[in-house]
């Protein structure tokens, strides 16, 4: 049986009486003999089948009777919960003759039971003698000990020492009743046994000898008598004896009659008043049983009310009793009222099944002229349907009467317009819920409280088990059982439709206009005031398939159910993110530019955070929804499921990302910002630079990319969603594309201010390479690119450290590629020109120190090599002078100040 485990097999330890012939009665004992009768299935007595004599007692005891079993074997007993047993015990069965006048409770072949004598039927009287009488006529008078009835049934396990039995054997009968007879008695025990056998072969012959005298007699006797009758026929003139004797009675009995006629009439009549009076002394009864049953009927007690009319039918049903018939006719009044009642509390709704049930057999024991189970079902089923609907209409009506109220409230007062919204608006507000979310409860709460008492009612009625102790019928037959489970699966259906109705609307667009209406119109609301509570409405679809299961309803019917919770997860799912994703598009509203430092991160805002709390709370909002139940689906089980929800949460997931760059190019100057002292400030004054907040944006996408995306990706593995890895990838390819973007913006934003103003200054005061005078020292132009530098390096320094050294490297490369092609641009150098540039290109590259790249070195090596050479000494000299003379600005590029904060790795 499932969910149970195997009992132990059974084991006989006992059986009383331990033998005996076919049919004799046991008793068994042992354990484990069945939970009950149902779970015996097998009894077998020495090889025989006994189960269809078995009687189950408890779990320890059995009674049965033996079938034809010979010698000695074992009792098995077969249960369906232990299987086949064993026994410790045995019993030992044998055939006894059985003569034609004695009782048996097996089957006996009297074909074989005695020879025919002369021809005729007669049976022939036994050899042996029935009784204590030995057969042998002797008496063993030794005091030898017998030898115990096993030992003789080991020597002779086929045998027996009885003599009327079929396998009497005479070993065991002499060592049994003559081990201490001489060889001389036993003899003369011979001569007595043949002597006997011989007077049994006489037969009829010898009995009719032994007995003439006595059949000499009965002639005589019977001659007399014959004389007798002729002498008293003659005298009686030729009138036989009889008619002789019938005329002198009929001449006694006139006489008789002429004398006590007048004591013999008043005795008919005195006995005619007291049979009348007997009879309404018995039939009292009767004529107080109109206002028993009334009586009966206002207390209630049902239950007499129809034992008293059996009866009254019993006595008066085809009377032809004049008296009796008009108080059988006023008991049928009243009974008639009385059908009429229980018709009319059967039929009142709702009631218990134990009280519907005993209406339906009231009324049928009234022979009432219809089906009281059939047309009570019928009601149930229509009372369901009209409670449903009027359901509907009432919460329909009651929320139209709530906007009316808000409508109302809006006129006359803002401000109670808006508290009334706040406390009906959202769940997450904690406001008060929906009113077709009031409506799914009490739909659910109908369906709960009496489909299950409808389908029992419904089984035991077309099972057969409702009225089977009163014997009026069998099981339904199976047009009706058809219509009931139709009727069911409406309720169901029903059920299932009024919700899409009010929650799914877009599941019912295929109906028709006018099958539209039957399961209600709602008004459309929006899909934020639904959010909060689809998860309660699938928790009620849901605890209604949990207490329909047990009942076993057909599965197109429960099909129904989980079709309707299947779309009310995948809708509480899809709206759910949906809104999530809005929610994250909005968070740059809620973006202070307050950042929070340090040494691995770097300036973070709150902004990432929220986005991961938002995601979080979805996730774990959704996993109840997400979650299988029993009998149910999986959200996810098909393809196209599947790939749809990849697609929502890489776009929930994807969607910060572009979020946070609309707030790194415009910042959200439009959002306003409460100061410290409560007093509204444009949230524009304190907007960082468009370059502080490429870092800062920057910062949140790697905190994001790196840490946050790959947490709530392990949450969504760990709660089953499909493809985590493909979410994972298409999430960090959209913030890898956007570092790359912000990346570029930013080197693009600090590079061309350095590089756009490098050829003016290499160019200041009319300079011209080819009259150069002799050098003293580094241009200016390199060192305001250096200085330009440092000031990139201490912007991004104190926003996000471990972006430096990228930043660092593609502005210094950018330098040194404007570099290379404004040399590259000068078509002649004087000697000093020439030392001048080299000194200029030497004093860059020693600046820039750590963040130099191959690319920078490349391509400054070019250069060099288009620069006619100089006097290495004297630009050693000057390059040692302007390192001295800048060494304090240029610690930052020196290897020894190298952040030893985690490095970007792109």
């Amino acid at each position: 049986m499932l969910g149970t485990s195997r009992k132990p097999p059974p084991q006989v330890t006992g059986i009383s009486p331990k033998e005996g012939p076919p049919g004799t009665r046991v008793t068994i004992r042992g354990e484990n003999l069945g939970l009950d009768a149902r779970d015996l299935i097998g009894l077998r007595i020495c090889g025989v089948e006994c189960l269809l004599s078995t009687v189950w007692q408890s779990p320890n005891k059995i009674i049965a009777r033996t079938g034809q079993a010979k010698g000695k074997g074992d009792i098995i007993v077969v249960t369906k919960s232990g299987g086949i047993g064993s026994c410790t015990v045995q019993f030992r069965g044998y055939n006894v003759q059985i003569g034609p006048l004695q009782d048996s409770a097996v089957w006996i072949d009297e074909s074989q039971t005695g020879s025919t004598l002369f021809g005729r039927n007669r049976a022939a009287s036994p050899v042996i003698t029935q009784g204590n009488d030995d057969p042998l006529g002797i008496c063993d008078e030794s005091t030898d000990t017998k030898i115990p009835e096993d030992e003789l049934q080991e020597l002779f396990p086929e045998g027996a020492g009885n003599t009327s039995l079929d396998n009497f054997e005479p070993f065991w009968f002499l060592l049994e009743n003559h081990r201490g007879t001489s060889f001389d008695d036993l003899k003369s025990g011979l001569d007595h046994l043949r002597h006997a056998s011989s007077r049994q072969s006489e037969g009829p012959l010898a009995f009719a000898k032994t007995n003439l005298s006595t059949f000499l007699d009965c002639y005589d006797t019977l001659t007399e008598m014959h004389k007798k009758i002729v002498t008293d026929r003659s005298k009686s003139s030729g009138l036989t004896a009889t008619a002789l004797l019938e005329e002198t009675l009929m001449k006694a009995n006139r006489a008789a009659e002429a004398v006590f006629e007048d004591v013999l009439g008043r005795k008919d009549r005195a006995d005619a008043t007291r049979n009348a009076l007997g009879v309404l002394n018995r039939f009292k009864l009767l004529f107080y049983l109109p206002n028993t049953i009334e009586k009966n009927i206002q207390k209630g007690d049902y239950d007499l009310v129809i034992t008293d009319y059996t009866r009254a039918k019993s006595l008066c049903w085809v009377t032809e009793v004049g008296v009796f018939k008009k108080v059988y006719d006023e008991i049928e009044n009243r009974i008639e009222s009385f059908r009429e009642m229980l018709k009319k509390k059967l039929m009142v709704m709702p009631s218990t099944i134990e009280e519907q049930k005993k209406l339906i057999r009231y009324l049928v024991h009234l022979e009432v002229p219809y089906d009281p189970a059939w047309e009570c079902l019928l009601n149930m089923q229509k009372w369901l349907v009209n409670l449903m609907h009027r359901c509907k209409q009432e919460q329909i009506d009651k929320e139209e009467e709530e906007e009316k109220e808000l409508q109302r409230a809006t006129r006359l007062s803002p401000f109670h317009s808006s508290q009334l919204m706040h406390s009906g608006s959202s769940f997450k507000a904690g406001g008060r819920p929906l009113k077709r979310v009031a409506y799914v409860e009490l739909l659910t709460k109908i369906l709960c409280e009496h489909v299950p008492d409808f389908w029992r009612l419904g089984q035991s009625y077309l099972s057969g088990k409702l009225l089977k102790e009163m014997k009026k019928m069998g099981r339904a037959d199976a047009g009706k059982q058809t219509e009931f489970k139709q009727k069911v699966q409406n309720i169901i259906l029903l059920y299932g439709n009024l919700i899409r109705s009010a929650f799914l609307p877009h599941t019912l667009e295929r109906m028709d206009v006018k099958q539209r209406e039957v399961y209600g119109i709602w008004k459309e609301r929006k899909q934020d005031s639904l959010l909060a509570w689809l998860p309660i409405c699938v928790r009620h679809v849901r605890a209604c398939i949990h207490l329909l299961l047990p009942l076993e309803l057909p599965a197109e019917t429960m099909d129904i159910l989980h079709r309707v919770a299947f779309d009310l997860r995948w809708s509480c799912f899809s709206i759910f993110l949906r809104q999530a994703i809005q929610d994250i598009k909005n968070l740059h509203e809620r973006e202070t530019w307050a950042v929070d430092t340090d040494d691995e991160r770097g300036a973070i805002t709150m902004l990432p955070t929220l986005f991961e709390n938002i995601v979080s709370e979805t996730i774990h909002t959704l996993n109840e929804v997400v979650a299988v139940r029993q009998g149910e689906k999986q959200l996810f089980g098909e393809v196209a499921n599947q790939k749809a929800a990849i697609a929502l949460w890489s776009e929930l997931l994807e969607s910060f990302a572009g979020t946070i760059k609309q707030l790194a190019l415009d910042g959200n100057p439009d959002r306003k910002k409460i100061g410290v002292d409560g007093v509204n400030k444009n949230l524009r004054e304190s907007l960082p630079s468009l370059g502080k907040r490429l870092i800062i944006v920057l910062s949140n996408c790697f905190l994001t990319m790196d840490h946050i995306i790959p947490r709530l990706v392990d949450n969504l593995q760990k709660y089953g969603y499909p493809d985590s890895p493909t979410i994972l990838k298409n999430a960090q390819d959209s913030y890898h594309s956007l570092d790359e973007e912000l990346f570029s913006l930013y080197i693009e934003e600090k590079a061309n201010p350095i590089i756009g103003v490098l050829e003016q200054n290499m160019y200041a005061g009319k300079f011209d390479w080819s009259q150069c005078s002799t050098p003293t020292g580094v241009r200016s132009y390199v060192k305001e690119a250096i200085m330009n530098l440092l000031e990139v390096h201490a912007e991004v320094y104190s926003i996000g450290p471990a972006f430096v050294e990228r930043v660092l490297r593609d502005i210094v490369e950018a330098v040194a590629d404007e570099l290379s092609r404004l040399f590259q641009c000068i078509t002649k150098f004087n000697a000093n020109g020439a030392l001048q540039a080299r000194l200029d290109i030497a004093a860059f590259e020693v600046a820039v120190g750590i963040y130099k790249t191959p690319k920078m070195r490349s391509t400054l090596k070019d250069t060099l090599g288009r620069i006619a050479a100089s006097n290495t000494k004297t630009v050693d000299t000057m390059l040692a002078s302007f390192t001295k003379q800048m060494q304090f600005y240029l610690m930052p590029f020196k290897p020894e100040q190298q952040s030893t904060k985690t490095q970007i790795k792109v």
